[in-house]
């Protein structure tokens, strides 16, 4: 007997709530949080036990196919470039161009450009030093020059893959990376100057801090238990613990300026290259075939980890094998997450709960809105921006015909517009927060009033952004 639409929805309720509870109330990895949803969902709605568990197997299995060596690529990326001090290279060639009496411009030009290979955490974590001296010496408050940072970091985390949560949304709804990341970037710069001119705005006349005084306070402080546990664990302090144990960088040495932006640079313009062409439309020019497949997110990425890899001489097998097994780590923790969501999304599938959606409620009339006020909701209330865009995008993907969202640039306005959801609101659930608390020694009045209220800026800048591009890609 087919389950009711009040049971559908009562099931999917019931699924959303145990994920937000299980990651933001009771700090259970979100893997497990989901699967428990996928359960709960699937056995809610009638489905035998044994068909539960083959379809969320079959869900885990495709998403992974399609997004495994991603992740698991863009993350070594990322941690090489910082074992090589390639990040501090591109910071300073920012800061010389800026300009020191713009610090905190120069650290939002940074954040953005360091993130996009870089996970926002560790990117915080890695450039706050620079940070810290950057604000003593400009005799900048501590506060704008890290939610400065914060933000230009966070506006192409929750934007373009190879981050995760894009990177997952792209692969369920079914969007072609290279443009998703040329778009993605478009959505993001409005985004983060957002974020920039808030932090300027309600920063003026804060107190200064002294680089000391701010690593006696991440020191002491506990906010990185709090990390740690919030909305399914955050990875960045052991991560960057383990490079800067292994590397110890010269803080005056490091790649070339060249040498430094080449990794990020070429395989997004691969990407962006092949996702301008087809192969049916250039069987005859010579060549053009095969410079293509390097546009491949696969392969780009692998060319951006060898020029990583160039920036630096002192390699030794030692350090290359632990180099590599500490970013199979990091993914590896990202990877079961965007797994269980693509279980989850199944198991929805499955239901016929998009079915059951698109004929009971109105959805034509909201269009992007519904994907950037679910995400915004999921976001908010368990903290994790990968996860909220993770369950957005497996309950949004069957909806797609109803919303009108399905030909055409509708997928991908679908998917700007879940990243635009997952940058409202960052506060105290979500482990970014901490992060940023911890390494500047900002207590969480002023985080709420500057950080969180700067992404909740940045997100509707963001979701106005993909308005705009709705209206011409129509």
């Amino acid at each position: 007997m087919s389950p009711s639409f009040t049971q559908s929805l009562i099931c999917l309720l019931v699924g959303i709530t145990i994920i937000i509870i299980l990651t933001a109330r009771y700090k259970i990895h979100a893997f497990f949080a989901l699967l428990i949803s996928c359960l709960v969902v699937g056995l809610g709605v009638g489905l035998p036990l044994d068909n539960v568990i083959s379809t969320a197997k079959d869900g885990f299995g495709n998403i992974m196919k399609s997004l495994g060596f991603i992740i698991v690529l863009g993350t070594t990326l990322g941690v090489v470039l910082e074992y090589t001090g390639s990040t501090r290279v591109m910071a300073n060639f920012i800061l010389r161009k800026v300009g020191e009496r713009r610090a905190p411009l120069a650290m939002s030009l940074t954040g953005f450009i360091v993130g996009m290979p870089i996970f926002c955490d560790s990117g915080f974590i890695v450039l706050s030093g620079l940070n810290k001296s950057l604000a003593d010496r400009s005799r900048t408050p501590m506060v704008i020059m890290s939610v400065s940072l914060a933000t230009g970091l966070y506006s192409v985390h929750c934007m373009i893959p190879p981050h995760p949560g894009a990177a997952a949304a792209a692969g369920t709804i079914g969007v072609e990376y290279g443009r998703l990341i040329l778009f993605g970037i478009l959505v993001a710069v409005p985004a983060a100057i957002a974020g920039y001119v808030w932090a300027r705005y309600a920063g003026r006349g804060a107190e200064l801090v002294s680089a000391g005084e701010v690593r006696k306070a991440a020191a002491s402080g506990d906010g990185g238990s709090n990390a740690d546990g919030a909305a399914g664990g955050s990875i960045a302090d052991g991560a960057a613990g383990k490079i800067a144990a292994l590397a110890k960088p010269d803080p005056g040495k490091g790649p070339g300026v060249l040498l430094s932006f080449l990794p990020v640079i070429v395989p997004i313009a691969l990407i962006a290259f092949k996702s301008f062409f087809s192969i049916e439309h250039i069987q005859n020019v010579p060549g053009l075939a095969v410079l293509l497949s390097l546009g491949d997110p696969v392969v780009a990425l692998l060319i951006g980890i060898g020029l990583a890899f160039a920036g630096s001489l002192r390699w030794t097998r030692v350090s290359v094998a632990a180099l590599l097994g500490d970013a199979v780590e990091k993914a590896g923790s990202i990877l079961v997450i965007i797994g269980a969501g693509g279980a989850f999304g199944a198991i929805l599938a499955a239901t016929k709960m998009g079915d059951r959606l698109s004929h009971t409620l109105p959805l034509s009339s909201l269009g992007i809105l519904f994907p950037f006020l679910l995400t915004f909701v999921l976001k908010t209330a368990q903290g994790s921006s990968t996860v909220a865009i993770i369950t957005a995008a497996s309950i949004v993907k069957p909806l797609l015909p109803a919303l009108g969202l399905a030909a055409g640039n509708g997928p991908l306005l679908c998917v700007l517009s879940m990243g635009a959801g997952s940058m409202l609101l960052s506060h105290a659930n979500d482990a970014y927060f901490w992060v940023i608390t911890r390494f500047s020694g900002l207590d969480m009045k002023t985080m709420l009033k500057v950080y969180t209220i700067a992404t909740g800026f940045m997100g509707v800048t963001a979701y106005g952004m993909v308005y705009i591009l709705s209206r011409i890609l129509a």
